[in-house]
């Protein structure tokens, strides 16, 4: 019965098999690339999870380059893959652990830390459980299942999940008007763009410029007019109709500007909420940013949103694919 169980899933998943990619950047640039694809019956099929002991404190800063080791040491000794995102998904309090490493929240508890990247990520001891292949496959199915959905003037990003809306957002969109972008070198409409696509990139080390005079930086003031060091959380690249737009999904240190037309036209988000994001959303992830002037708010009610951009109200949103390219 199990062998068919498995059987069934793995069919299921051949769709959108690219989304486990596991994309690790240097500085921008992409570097090996790991396939983690599910794609044969010939897999091993196991019923017993692994347990993974801790061995020391993991800080946030080589969180990334533990879990690769984790990932690559089961993939070399086992006939079914894992990634980073299996993982974690099976271990529901490492997001907690790191959702928790948000500035904002810590200094909610009268604790201020100036490195985000040297706080614990994991710590010596903890149990990491490996699923087996079987529970595997049920979580390469969810996160199959999973989209991300942006509706620009409610200023709110979603994660759907098998139709459902799993979790809500408050995000930053990008102002009206045009400016000149050193990084572009061009005067850029910093209007964040509607449409559909996919993640095309995730970066887990990305460097931090300022698009405005393509200076790089490592320092940044909060709110409260303290100066930090940089989050480590990895920024998301999607395409918007085929193309890449330079439209990023990436944290803000600066809740004030969240609910406003403040960014550049990225899609900024707390550094709680872009490290769920980062998990749900692997290379594949189907994306959509929409220009809605009515929704629903959580009393269910229908209520109108500003019209930010005048004119998107009358733009289509029209998937693209390879085909129609």
């Amino acid at each position: 019965m199990k062998n068919i169980l498995l059987i069934i899933i793995i069919f299921s998943c051949i769709s959108c098999v690219n989304k486990h990619q596991v994309n690790s950047t240097e500085e921008e640039n992409i570097n090996n690339v790991t396939d983690v694809v599910v794609d044969t019956l010939d897999q091993e099929i196991t019923t017993i999870p692994i347990e993974i002991v801790v061995n020391k404190d993991i800080p946030i800063r080589s969180y990334f380059k533990w879990m690769d080791s984790i990932v690559a040491e089961h993939n070399q000794t086992h006939n079914y893959l894992i990634d980073e995102y299996i993982i974690v998904h099976n271990n529901k309090w490492i997001m907690d652990t790191l959702a928790h490493t948000d500035y904002y929240y810590l200094m909610d508890k009268g604790i201020f830390n100036e490195d985000p990247q040297a706080l614990i990520a994991l710590k010596k001891d903890q149990v990491l459980i490996i699923p087996d292949s079987i529970e595997t496959i049920k979580i390469q199915t969810q996160l199959c299942n999973t989209s991300l959905e942006l509706n620009i003037p409610e200023f709110r990003l979603r994660i759907i999940q098998n139709g459902k809306e799993i979790y809500k957002f408050p995000v930053r969109v990008g102002k009206v008007g045009k400016r000149y972008l050193a990084m572009a070198k061009n005067d850029v409409d910093m209007r964040t763009k509607p449409g559909i696509g996919e993640i095309i990139r995730v970066n887990k080390n990305p460097l931090f410029m300022n698009p405005q005079n393509n200076h790089k930086y490592t320092k940044t003031y909060r709110d409260d007019g303290k100066l930090t060091g940089l989050p480590a959380i990895p920024w998301l690249e999607p395409s918007i109709n085929g193309r890449s737009v330079g439209q990023l999904i990436h944290p803000t240190t600066n809740l004030a500007t969240l609910e406003k037309t403040s960014s550049n036209g990225c899609i900024g988000l707390r550094e709680s909420d872009a490290w769920i994001v980062y998990y749900y959303a692997p290379l594949g992830t189907k994306v959509v940013f929409k220009y809605e002037l009515q929704g629903k708010n959580d009393k269910g009610e229908t209520v109108e949103f500003e019209n930010i951009y005048p004119g998107f109200e009358n733009i289509k949103l029209k998937e693209v694919t390879r085909d129609t390219l």
